[in-house]
């Protein structure tokens, strides 16, 4: 692996902030936001801040704040879907110190759906075992989210906004960061920072079929690695149960929020036949690994390519103000929720592992600092609880914050990379043909049920584009985006080969 992706033309412009924050979903926008204004903030997103996880994310937060919940059965029900793989000192703090920041949401005028009386509206989904599920214009969460802390970001002075930015790779020093490498083909920029914090969040792209939107190729962990960041639990990834079916779709999968289930939805295979009830204790509700193989099972013993979720028992009147957005793409592919059966089948959805961090975000290198589906806080264990991914946004992000508004490095010396003395071929290269080779080797090899060979062959396979992607002139974000694509699904690979028992998200089969 090459040091850094392209330095051929790097400008040293001179810019440089106090922390840099790479990601514009919740917990870049929060963490940005719990800086002190002393501080000076340079916010960078890939495309505009409508194009992450976060904005698509549609169930809601998880904590216990309503009446007869506690943060220890938050505890219990994270735990349980963890497979006990989980860091309990981190999910201690998930639970303990989540509801405070729900409050704070709401007091920033998140929209939180409320009851006739005012009080937030809170449901249940697969995994919890009480209602503690907090959401926003019914399934459109993350969304109302993000609006509502963008538009207090644009009222902080200390905060610059850099959209349509390509991360290319992080600057080290020896185990320090100095900065980063942005840009596109043509001009690379270094941006001075001793402190830089990732919020970039997953690497669905490398998979056919998943929710990620287009920008999610692992960028993140692809520069972490470079510099020598210690990633871990690479394996688990998880597939959300009820991603819509479409024939020969082509594009991101559109998911069926798991609180359809929460609100009572059914699963039935083809036949019309339930089929979760004697599979779990939580029927319906049980963890998405679980639900996700006997999904599998049942597309396996009726030769189909989807099963059904059935929410019928519903009214047009209820679905259409509980779930808009899922109703309207639902009527737009032709079914009505209220009348028919869903076509569901599962689908890439999140990332378990990540880069290692401590208890503040920190990781093994001095200044870098990572958080929310790029980072592994231990909080998800083989499989995270549902709704869980943005609480730990939200508490993980702050806790960054604080700690760098009481130790945040000062930058004093100037820095320049070395020139790297390597010659790159800078030969034609079908980026997208290689793409489509990747997601159909990973979907085929290293999806909900996996075995050895069939990774070990995949393995072999990633290892020659690597050999030929590591001799190649990476100066554009295509290529950049399979580059870290490849090293990722490597990672994914040689976890899921080394981890031989099955557990949680990760089975197999052998």
């Amino acid at each position: 692996m090459r040091r850094y992706l392209d330095i051929s033309n790097v400008n040293y412009s001179g810019k440089k902030f106090d922390v840099l924050i790479i990601g514009a979903g919740i917990a870049g926008l929060y963490a940005a936001l719990n800086l002190d204004a002393k501080l000076s903030c340079c916010l960078i997103t890939k495309e505009s801040i409508d194009i992450s996880s976060s904005w698509l994310a549609q169930g809601g937060i998880a904590a216990a704040i309503s009446e007869g919940d506690l943060p220890q059965y938050h505890f219990d029900d994270t735990i349980a879907a963890g497979a006990g793989l989980v860091n309990e000192e981190a999910v201690r703090i998930l639970v303990e110190e989540g509801p405070e920041d729900i409050m704070r949401l709401k007091s920033w005028e998140v929209p939180f759906d409320l009851d006739d009386e005012g009080e937030l509206m809170i449901t249940r989904e697969g995994g919890h075992r009480r209602r503690r599920i907090v959401h926003a214009h019914g399934d459109g969460t993350g969304r109302e989210t993000i609006k509502a802390l963008a538009r207090l970001v644009a009222e902080k002075e200390n905060i610059t906004f850099l959209p349509n930015t390509f991360l290319f790779d992080l600057v080290t020093k020896g185990q320090k960061v100095k900065g980063i490498l942005i840009g596109d083909k043509n001009k690379k920029e270094f941006i001075r920072s001793n402190n830089v914090i990732l919020c970039t969040g997953g690497s669905g792209q490398i998979y056919l079929h998943t929710t990620n939107p287009g920008i999610a190729t692992g960028d993140g962990l692809g520069a972490a690695l470079r510099a020598g960041a210690k990633l871990q639990d690479m394996e688990f990834v998880q597939f959300h149960p009820t991603g819509l079916y479409i024939e020969n779709n082509k594009g991101r999968s559109f998911l069926i929020s798991e609180a359809v289930r929460g609100e009572g939805g059914i699963l039935r295979n083809i036949r019309g036949e339930a089929f979760m009830e004697n599979k779990h204790e939580l029927k319906d509700l049980a963890p998405r690994d679980v639900v996700a193989r006997c999904i599998l099972a049942e597309m396996n013993n009726t030769k189909s390519k989807f099963v059904y979720l059935d929410i019928t028992k519903k009214s047009k009147e209820y679905l259409s103000k509980r779930f808009p957005t899922i109703y309207g793409e639902c009527l737009n592919q032709g079914y009505d929720m209220s009348k028919d059966y869903i076509p569901v089948c599962p689908v890439q959805h999140y990332m378990m592992g990540g880069i290692k961090t401590d208890l503040q975000g920190r990781t093994n290198i001095i200044g870098l600092f990572a958080c929310g589906e790029v980072a592994n806080t231990g909080v998800h264990g083989a499989n995270r609880l549902a709704s869980n991914s943005i609480l730990e946004c939200l508490v993980y992000s702050r806790r960054i914050a604080q700690y760098l508004n009481s130790d945040c490095r000062d930058l004093i010396d100037e820095y320049r990379i070395d020139k790297s003395k390597k010659e790159y071929e800078k030969d034609h290269f079908d980026v997208n043909k290689e793409k489509i080779i990747l997601k159909e080797l990973m979907t085929k090899n290293a999806g909900v049920v996996r075995n050895r060979a069939n990774m070990e062959k995949a393995l072999i396979k990633l290892e020659k584009m690597k050999d030929k992607l590591i001799n190649l002139t990476i100066s554009s974000k295509e290529r950049a985006e399979l580059y870290n694509m490849c090293f990722v699904a490597m990672e994914i690979l040689k976890s899921a080969i080394k981890r031989k028992k099955s557990i949680g998200a990760h089975y197999r089969e052998d």
